[in-house]
């Protein structure tokens, strides 16, 4: 279950909730990270959209679509930028994840390399 609207975070027990049950079809997971960090560590699923080209590329991977979308970065802040940019531009159902990959690879996946 995502958190309301009204909220714009999702935490890491909740995504794993998420991706373990039967709505991991149902959204898109999305880092905001650069690609060298992509390399470093992921979210398995995700798909790259790099906040440095998020401004063309994030509103397109989306249009179309009504799935819900979930993003992230490393520690929390370029993903609430991107959802809030995403919710702007008329996709309600983004949340970003708090704490970003740091928090997930702490509390869900340790084997999740931190740098």
């Amino acid at each position: 279950m995502f958190p309301s609207k009204d909220e714009t975070e999702i935490t890491p027990v909740e995504l794993q909730t998420l991706l373990t049950g039967d709505s991991a079809p149902s959204f898109h997971l999305i880092d905001c990270r650069e690609e060298d960090e992509f390399a470093i560590c992921r979210i398995e699923g995700a798909t790259l959209i790099p906040l440095s080209r998020f401004a063309e590329a994030g509103p397109e991977f989306l249009k179309g679509t009504e799935r819900p979308a979930v993003v992230y970065c490393h520690h929390g802040m370029r993903s609430m930028n991107a959802t809030m940019y995403l919710r702007d531009k008329g996709f309600p159902e983004v949340w970003s994840l708090a704490g970003g990959i740091e928090l997930w690879s702490t509390q869900i996946d340790p084997d999740v390399p931190r740098y």
